[in-house]
């Protein structure tokens, strides 16, 4: 029989031994001991039990502070994973950028018109591929009704007609009779000759008086280029070839050639530096013409310069400037005739365009060049922004990524070049008041906007860059809302600059300093006559002939 029940144990645990145990004096000395072993291993019990709810509780606290601790490391480790994806995609994003723009520029189109399609080189080669299957006779089942033929532009009456004429015979195959005309069907077909060359023969006969036996001679025309075997309209002609055409003076040589004239490339560029020189009087009149205007346009490009080192294989070359300003008013009914201005520098140092303008007062359309600044710090020249360069950083983001921001960008630019579309040709004082009814209201929500997209996305990204170039040019274009002669972009002088880019692939370089202020000079003349639809080459021979 145990000395007391297990109840007892029980309950000595559970009520924390408030039970006085049993008298134990009675019992044997090694039963006591073991009494008081259990006795001893129940508190120890008891304790280990009234601590186990106290250490829940600091368990739990435990587990949750690693749980936080974790969750925390969980999300720096989500956060910096999600700055890394950022990271690469922003760089991919820039990389396929840059090659969109790699690929645009070898192999693309150049205009920035929403449906570039290339739409007339699909309509030719399908015109050529119809061409081809289309039978010469087709059958009389297959016959179709006949198409109203297509009215062509007449001729130039200034070109000479040569007169052919088609009989069927001399005499009626049928009687033997002669014929009697009744009338006659004209058909004209455009033919080319190949350009033939001249020889004046300037004779000066020595005369004798009968009287006095005096001896008298004319004396020798006055020439372009003295002592110069090259007549006016020669030297038009391999001028507008080389800068109007952009042929290469060595082609012109071989094209001389070919009709067994001997004239060698370094002959004729000696005639085009003074021919150049010649004609800068005018080339300076044309510049004063272009900054009598209210505004004007700016821009510039690369060339190629020559620099003659020592030894066999040391040229090279280094990157120059050709600058242009231009003068057109004709969208806002000025009357005054469109003009564009060269000029070569050796580098795109502020200096340059700060010297070009130094008699300008006036708007000036341009990009965001900051070597324009110091021209517009004396406050003679005002900013006007181009809205084409802020436009073409949101095309080609959208054309390269898709991105829907990017794209209604582009919508909400274009809706201003429908309000200038109405506004053209219209005098000015209409084209500020179309412009603050319709542009100005479109112009301010545009401004807001990009605003609240940047907000929404990184700093980092290609459309935050483009988002910010548009908000630090918008207040500087927002002066053509009060100015009717302002334009809402600088696309003149970007068409004034094409040329010498087309010119660039061909004569790859310009041979010295004095080569570039001459190529500045002729494009001047050449680009001033074709903005004026007057023919270059003629006008230059005119010139040339009354020099």
């Amino acid at each position: 029989m145990p000395l007391w029940d297990s109840h007892d144990a029980r309950d000595l645990v559970c009520n924390g031994m408030s039970k006085t145990p049993p008298n134990l004096t009675n019992l044997p000395p090694e039963v006591q001991a073991y009494v008081a072993a259990q006795t001893a291993e129940l508190s120890e019990l008891k304790q280990a039990f009234l601590g186990s709810s106290l250490g829940h509780a600091t368990v739990q606290k435990r587990l949750k502070d690693e749980m936080a601790s974790v969750d925390a490391a969980l999300s720096a480790e989500r956060t910096a994973h999600a700055r890394a994806i950022q990271n690469r995609d922003t760089i991919i994003a820039d990389l396929r950028l840059q090659l969109h723009g790699h690929n645009k520029h070898r192999f693309g189109s150049k205009s920035e018109s929403s449906a570039q399609l290339a739409l007339e080189l699909i309509l030719e080669e399908l015109e050529i591929e119809q061409a081809v299957e289309t039978d010469d006779e087709p059958s009389d089942a297959e016959a179709k009704p006949p198409r109203t033929p297509r009215k062509r532009k007449p001729f130039p009456k200034g070109l000479k007609r040569v007169q052919k004429t088609i009989t069927p015979s001399d005499a009626c195959t049928d009687c033997g009779g002669s014929f009697k005309v009744l009338g006659t069907d004209v058909m004209e077909e455009l033919e080319y000759v190949p350009g033939h060359y001249i020889v004046n023969q300037i004779g000066r006969p020595r005369l004798a008086c009968t009287c006095c036996e005096a001896v008298v001679q004319a004396e020798m025309p006055s020439r372009p280029i003295p002592k110069s075997f090259v007549g006016p309209a020669l030297m038009a002609h391999i001028l507008c070839c080389k800068y109007g055409y952009h042929l290469p003076l060595y082609r012109q040589s071989q094209m001389f050639a070919n009709e067994g004239i001997d004239l060698s490339g370094s002959l004729m560029a000696g005639w085009v530096g003074k021919c150049t020189k010649l004609l800068e009087r005018v080339s300076d009149a044309i510049r004063d013409h272009v900054f009598e205007a209210q505004a004007i346009f700016m821009d510039d490009t690369t060339v190629k310069l020559l620099q003659k080192g020592n030894g066999k294989g040391k040229n090279k070359t280094k990157t120059a400037r050709l600058w242009v300003y231009a003068r057109k008013e004709d969208t806002w009914a000025s009357g005054a005739p469109p003009a564009v201005w060269y000029q070569f520098s050796t580098s795109r140092e502020a200096e340059h365009p700060s010297k070009h303008l130094e008699s300008y007062e006036g708007y000036a359309h341009a990009d965001a060049y900051a070597g324009y600044n110091d021209a517009y710090r004396t406050g003679r020249v005002k900013e006007m922004a181009c809205m084409a360069h802020v436009r073409r950083e949101f095309f080609d983001l959208y054309e390269s990524t898709k991105l829907p921001v990017a794209g209604e960008a582009v919508l909400r630019i274009k809706k201003l070049y429908d309000v200038e579309t109405q506004a053209r040709f219209l005098p000015p004082a209409e084209r500020v008041a179309l412009r603050q009814e319709y542009a100005k209201p479109i112009f301010d929500d545009l401004e807001v906007w990009l605003k609240e997209q940047l907000g929404k996305i990184s700093s980092k990204t290609p459309l935050a860059k483009a988002i910010k170039y548009a908000l630090a040019r918008l207040p500087k274009a927002r002066p053509y809302l009060d100015h009717g002669f302002l334009e809402l972009d600088n696309n003149t002088a970007e068409r004034a600059v094409r040329p010498v880019a087309v010119g660039r692939k061909n004569y790859l370089f310009m041979g010295s300093e004095a080569g570039g202020k001459s190529a500045a000079i002729a494009y001047t003349l050449i680009e001033t006559a074709k903005m004026n639809k007057v023919n270059p080459e003629a006008w230059l021979a005119w010139v040339l002939e009354r020099i």
